[in-house]
């Protein structure tokens, strides 16, 4: 019966937080319907769309481009509030010193993935977008550009960015959970390496230039993450050691 109980209760504590996020998400929305002209017509202005028009092909088109963009607005302020629920749900069972270092990925993941977004949007898109357009004019091609497919293009370069980012928080936290070794992951750098490699090549076209510009920021947040798991192995082994 007790644990019965404890099932229970972990299970009303679990609704009313996801209740809340919902419920800011969804005021989130409603601000997010709110400030998307103004978002949409920013990101218009600046240099990855600011050299050619964006053409709707049917009436719904820039209504689904609106929500979206509401959505995603919604999606990035309720972030925080989604990853701190997540930590306040598990705090329990962690020790102060655990709960002080989990408490630190809150901020640093939402960070990390503004980052990658934001690496993805003011470098990657434009070299996209401008060797596409090249390919364009050699073919003698004209440019009519639909809104929909250039969101499209955006969603599917900015946020695996995003996603990418969050490596070296994912590599702390397998390394606190005992999962991966600072030896393990010297180990299988060569092999990290490829396949950061691919990971470039296949969200970059098809040049050196920008194959490089992709996979080096790759390589450099996979080689922090070994800097950050070194670093957290040791100071477990000098806590060990004086205790």
């Amino acid at each position: 019966m007790d644990q019965q109980a404890e099932w229970i209760g972990h299970l009303t504590e679990l609704r009313k937080r996801l209740i809340l996020v919902v419920c800011f998400f969804t005021l989130a929305m409603i601000a997010g319907l709110y400030i998307s002209p103004a978002i949409l017509r920013t990101v218009k202005s600046l240099p990855a769309a600011s050299n050619f028009d964006w053409n709707v092909f049917g009436l719904p088109d820039g209504l689904a481009i609106y929500m979206k963009c509401a959505l995603l607005c919604a999606f990035l302020f309720t972030l925080p509030l989604l990853l701190y629920q997540v930590w306040a749900f598990v705090r329990p069972g962690l020790t102060d010193t655990e709960a002080k270092g989990t408490l630190l990925y809150v901020p640093a993941s939402f960070v990390l993935f503004l980052s990658g977004t934001s690496f993805g949007y003011t470098v990657v898109l434009p070299m996209m977008i401008k060797f596409m357009q090249q390919i364009n004019n050699n073919i003698g091609a004209a440019e009519t550009y639909g809104i929909d497919r250039y969101f499209a293009l955006l969603f599917n370069v900015v946020f695996p960015l995003g996603i990418a980012f969050e490596l070296p928080l994912v590599v702390l936290f397998l390394t606190r959970l005992g999962l991966l070794t600072p030896e393990n992951l010297k180990k299988t750098r060569k092999y990290a390496y490829i396949g950061l490699a691919v990971v470039g090549a296949s969200i970059t076209p098809p040049d050196f230039i920008s194959h490089i510009s992709v996979t080096i920021p790759l390589i450099v947040l996979f080689e922090f993450s070994i800097v950050l798991a070194t670093r957290y192995s040791r100071k477990i082994s000098l806590s060990a050691d004086t205790g």
